[in-house]
């Protein structure tokens, strides 16, 4: 019966594949408890935001270490939308959304659909709106042509320290 193949031959193929995946498990090094976050440097990116955007840019200053940059990004074409994210020392999300388009809708997509409380809370010497979501909560800030918000899935404790960290600036447009 040449070129005819039993169960048997096929049995023994995957028991040798198992025994090559097992040792290449065994034998490459791997550390279950390493952390997979990938921090980034936002830097440049805040000074490019500044000078191109037409409102004071926020970013923290003084966080402590434990706290870790993981997204940036500014978006001049969709609302001169600035989004910078952090993982707090609790590795709990948290945000800094600041955009021109103050309507509900986009506030609605920034904190993922959660609403405002009626109360404030005092960051700083400012009174920031507190909102409550499902998923996300936030710290809200309504200016004259710009909002920034504070949110992600970090305990208003935590918004609020990063609130408090936020410098406002704006560099000169055109350089």
């Amino acid at each position: 019966m040449k070129g005819k193949q039993t169960i048997w031959d096929m049995v023994r193929s995957l028991a040798v594949i198992g025994v090559v995946v097992a040792g290449i498990y065994l034998f490459i090094p791997h550390d279950e408890n390493a952390d997979p976050t990938h921090t980034v440097d936002y830097r440049v990116e805040t000074l490019t935001a500044r000078r191109a955007a037409p409102y004071p840019v926020a970013a923290p200053v003084g966080l402590p270490a434990e706290w870790r940059a993981t997204s940036v990004s500014y978006q001049r074409k969709n609302a001169n939308a600035w989004h910078l994210g952090f993982l707090d020392p609790g590795k709990q999300y948290v945000a800094v959304e600041q955009s021109t388009d103050t309507s509900g809708k986009n506030l609605g997509k920034i904190t993922q659909q959660a609403k405002s409380t009626g109360q404030t809370q005092q960051v700083g010497g400012a009174a920031w709106e507190r909102w409550e979501g499902e998923k996300y909560d936030a710290l809200v800030k309504q200016e004259q042509g710009h909002v920034t918000v504070v949110t992600g899935t970090a305990s208003f404790d935590q918004l609020g320290a990063m609130a408090a960290a936020l410098e406002f600036k704006q560099g000169q447009q055109g350089q």
